[in-house]
């Protein structure tokens, strides 16, 4: 007896990619045009739009008067959309930004009749565990990916709670020969029941007008699978999962989940870290400005996109996510300003302790920056227009929530307060916490990386250069922070410390002359690391490393492989062993025995490298990017604590209070 081969019709839209997003969307019109006519004249029973709505607006902005033609098809569930805004990457946005992403998209599908959501995830770099909850907690009972899954994962489960499906094959199938298509079903029913799934269709892919012809010339051959177009929820009909998997799904065996996306044009992390969290902040504050925050959720959106904020698109791409970020930063800043102006009681400090800086026309207390500009509320008084005379010194003070009797304390070689001390002894750093000396506890160092966007490029026998200490001296001074200067012979390192802080603060600035190099900060450990903590959807998650593994001696030969790595994403915070690091916009660490080393650059000039050494097929174009060199100037901030892991919320607050910048 044949088995049921249900098969859905689709395109996997990349907003910008290889292409900039115009010229994409001027292939979009020809691709969605003729599904379009194809639903209307019954050619094909149904189409799934990628699972994201931005899209099919994007279509509609240029062809406005195909809108009743789809709120037709939606609504007759010929055409499936939604409930994504935007198919964003999974590691490297945060869970509000995720959630809302959601609402939005929803909102939409949901305005142009649709009411059937799958969590269409099928080309996401691995999925975190997070993900089924968000889908559970806004009614998602299905979900669909593919990326990430082990070799134990069958094609049906429950992800955490959520019936699932694996696309085995991945979502690009756009060849029905019959001998090509058979290989392929006979994987995909190695690991289904009596049911498969075939989906038909491929990256900006239009459908053949002659699909049916070509669907039952293959059934018309294959012995042992019948094809039947459908929908993917007819195929959740027929199928009930047993399998569970509750962790996240970055298993690379059998999938590229291409990692070194994770460090792939830092400023493009960081920019995202920044505007998110202000973002958010907006959002909390309330005040009337609803619809402008909806707008910056879109934008920002659109840059989540996993060829967007993964840094894997071209220079151009990358140019208007760069726009897209300093509008949104644009639009919450102004906000915040304008709220600070006309509410009282808008500072909530419940959260919050330590030191905060804050700007003023007077020197009011510790001076740790200055600039010329206008005051603020001369910016937002529209009854007033800042002249000439108005431009004046701006001074950034520092000011201290809830008074505390620590006393800071610096000399040349040495930083601390009545919590922690970092001296530089023999040329090393040693940090001191609570009697315990944490020797060389921090290096840096650099080591060359032939990869590209997707993946790291770590060459076999290659050792990584170490920087080395050259000079020290006391920056500045003060009873609420205190700064060192140390000069190592990569770049300069300014350390900072707050009165009664837990952590000490590392600002790096260099002008990076490297192509080809990875720069990292190298946390020493006094065990070999085979276990850390790290912030995921704003959620601390568990993972297992082991820490003898040496990417170098396993670099693959075989064509379809990419290299094991013990490199992770994170988002703002990692621990283990009871040390923490909290960084602003620096997204990856990597395991190596007692180290945990945390990217500080990624400088590489390819989107996909064909001899790459650690994956032996493309995963995408090879066009040269040369922005992803990232020469120039570059900055990387992180702070180091010595802290236990329940009070890691606590730390991540003193790097990222949820304050109004006085």
């Amino acid at each position: 007896m044949k088995k049921k081969v249900i098969a859905y019709l689709h395109t996997h839209w990349d907003r910008e990619w290889y292409r900039e997003f115009e010229v994409f969307r001027m292939r979009l019109i020809r691709v969605f045009d003729r599904v379009l006519d194809m639903l209307e004249t019954g050619k094909i029973p149904c189409f799934y739009f990628d699972g994201q709505v931005a899209a099919l607006l994007d279509y509609l902005e240029i062809r406005p008067e195909k809108e009743p033609l789809i709120r037709q098809l939606v609504r007759a569930k010929k055409l499936f959309i939604g409930p994504f805004y935007c198919l964003v990457d999974e590691f490297l946005t945060d869970r509000i930004c995720f959630e809302k992403n959601l609402e939005i998209g929803m909102k939409i599908a949901r305005d142009f009749g649709c009411e059937d959501f799958i969590g269409y995830l099928a080309d996401t770099f691995g999925h975190s565990q997070n993900v089924p909850k968000i889908l559970a907690a806004k009614g998602i009972d299905k979900c669909v990916v593919w990326r990430g899954c082990p070799d134990e994962v069958p094609a049906d489960f429950k992800f955490n709670g959520v019936n699932t499906v694996n696309l085995v094959r991945g979502y690009f199938m756009d060849c029905l020969e019959p001998e090509f298509l058979k290989k392929n079903l006979d994987l995909i029913a190695e690991k289904s029941g009596d049911v498969l799934l075939l989906p038909i269709g491929a990256d900006h892919r239009g459908i053949d007008e002659d699909i049916i012809e070509k669907i039952d010339a293959a059934n018309a051959q294959l012995e042992d699978y019948e094809i039947q177009l459908g929908s993917i929820f007819d195929y959740f009909v027929n199928v009930k999962p047993e399998f569970e998997w509750n962790d996240e799904l970055r298993d690379n065996s059998k999938t590229f989940i291409l990692p070194g996306s994770y460090s792939a044009r830092t400023r493009l992390k960081q920019m995202n870290v920044e505007a998110s969290n202000k973002l958010h902040l907006a959002a909390k504050l309330g005040g009337g400005y609803e619809s402008l925050i909806e707008y910056a959720y879109k934008l920002l959106s659109q840059n989540q996109a996993h060829d967007g904020i993964c840094g894997c698109s071209t220079d151009d791409v990358h140019e208007e996510n760069i726009i897209r970020y300093k509008k949104v930063l644009q639009i919450v800043n102004t906000i915040i300003e304008e709220l600070r102006l006309t509410r009282s009681g808008l500072v909530d400090f419940s959260d919050f302790k330590g030191v905060i800086e804050y700007d003023s026309t007077e020197v009011e207390s510790q001076v740790v920056a200055q600039r010329r500009g206008f005051e603020t509320k001369l910016l937002h008084d529209t009854q007033r227009i800042p002249v000439t005379e108005d431009y004046t010194t701006i001074y950034t003070n520092l000011c201290e929530i809830e008074p505390s009797n620590d006393i800071l304390h610096i000399l040349d070689t040495e930083i601390g307060n009545s919590h922690l001390l970092m001296k530089i002894e023999q040329g090393e750093f040693n940090l001191y916490v609570n009697g315990q000396k944490w020797e060389n506890f921090i290096e840096f160092t650099r080591v060359r990386d032939l990869g590209d966007t997707y993946n790291h490029g770590l060459v076999a026998g290659d050792k990584p250069e170490r920087a080395f200490i050259v000079s020290y001296d006391i920056l500045f001074e003060g009873d609420l922070r205190v700064g060192l200067k140390v000069k190592t012979t990569f770049f300069d390192v300014l350390i900072t410390l707050n009165k009664n802080s837990r952590l000490l603060n590392f600002k790096i600035e260099w002008d990076n002359k490297f192509k080809n190099t990875l720069w990292q900060a190298k946390i020493n450990l006094p065990q070999p690391v085979a276990e850390t903590f790290s912030e995921d959807m704003n959620t601390i998650i568990r993972r297992e490393f082991d820490p003898a593994w040496n990417v170098r001696e396993h670099l693959p030969h075989e064509r379809g492989f990419e290299v094991k790595t013990n490199f992770a994403p994170m988002q703002r915070f990692v621990w283990a062993q009871g040390l923490g690091i909290i960084t602003k916009g620096l997204t990856e660490y990597e395991i190596e025995g007692n180290s945990l080393k945390v990217t500080l650059l990624r400088s590489v000039g390819v989107i996909s490298n064909p001899a790459n050494p650690c994956r032996t097929t493309p995963a995408g174009p090879p066009i040269e990017v040369q922005e992803a060199q990232q020469l120039g100037k570059n900055t990387a901030e992180f702070s180091v604590g010595v802290f236990a892991l329940e009070d890691a919320q606590m730390f991540i607050n003193e790097i990222y209070p949820q304050i109004v910048h006085f």
